[in-house]
């Protein structure tokens, strides 16, 4: 047991380490969603009344209702940012280093999708905070009870990042896959808009967001933020976390890069 935390505390340490000295990762996690509250959501205030809904008692601002959804997305950016840093341990070689270790790969790769998520719950709750001196005020309460259903989230993206660094064999195509993947879940899910408002666009496109499980992670923070429970919300992000997770420990292969330089 011992030898499993050393090594957990090994790689938390590791990636904590890689993100004090890159403090520009920590700014732009922060610009993507402050221009959004900041700027964009002035905009859209007017054209998006926001009605009655779950998990609000009363009638809310615009800024109120994206507030989760601008969390996770700081969560889906690092999940990916985190798929990054694993194509280039692979091509420098470190991931198989770190894989010569005597402990299970699916030990290692876990703790790494862990100390990933860490690193991210420290970005959103820097957000949070900004938030709060901005006028958005989750309950106290709500804060704290949203840090199970962050720490959730961000494993599931971090597992799902993971799983798609796997196909990633050269670090040229992350940009290309990355947004093939980043910008559909974010925007074909409730993180900006309503389900009711898709349905009155069109009941196809309130079907893909409905179905995408980002939208279910989204409630998830959002009803915990607010003091409330989502069932549903929780099966989707528990089974897709572990079927990412499951895919991406099976699919993992650090001689990717080796077997390209050979060749």
């Amino acid at each position: 047991m011992t030898a499993y935390l050393e090594c957990l505390r090994g790689i938390v340490l590791r990636e904590w380490l890689r993100f004090v000295q890159q403090r520009s990762r920590f700014l732009s996690a922060l610009v993507r969603p402050l221009l959004w509250l900041l700027v964009f959501a002035a905009g859209f205030r007017a054209a998006l009344g926001i009605a009655i809904i779950e998990p609000y008692d009363t009638y809310i601002t615009y800024e109120t209702y994206i507030v989760p959804g601008l969390a996770c997305m700081i969560l889906l950016f690092n999940g990916m940012q985190g798929s990054l840093s694993m194509v280039y341990d692979r091509e420098m070689g470190s991931m198989r280093v770190l894989l010569t270790s005597p402990l299970p790969r699916t030990f290692l790769l876990c703790s790494k999708l862990l100390a990933t998520s860490l690193i991210s719950l420290l970005q959103v709750y820097a957000f949070l905070a900004i938030a709060w001196v901005y006028g958005v005020r989750p309950p106290a309460m709500g804060l704290l009870l949203a840090l199970p259903a962050l720490l959730l989230v961000a494993l599931m993206l971090s597992a799902l990042g993971l799983l798609l660094s796997n196909a990633i064999r050269q670090l040229e195509n992350f940009a290309g896959v990355m947004n093939f993947v980043i910008f559909p879940l974010f925007f074909l899910s409730s993180a900006l808009y309503p389900l009711w408002k898709m349905r009155e666009a069109s009941e196809w496109l309130y079907w893909l967001c409905a179905l995408n499980p980002f939208s279910h992670a989204v409630e998830l923070v959002r009803f915990a933020l607010y003091e409330r429970f989502s069932l549903t919300a929780l099966l989707v992000c528990l089974g897709v976390t572990l079927l990412c997770s499951a895919l991406a420990v099976l699919t993992f292969n650090p001689q990717h890069a080796a077997l390209r330089r050979n060749a």
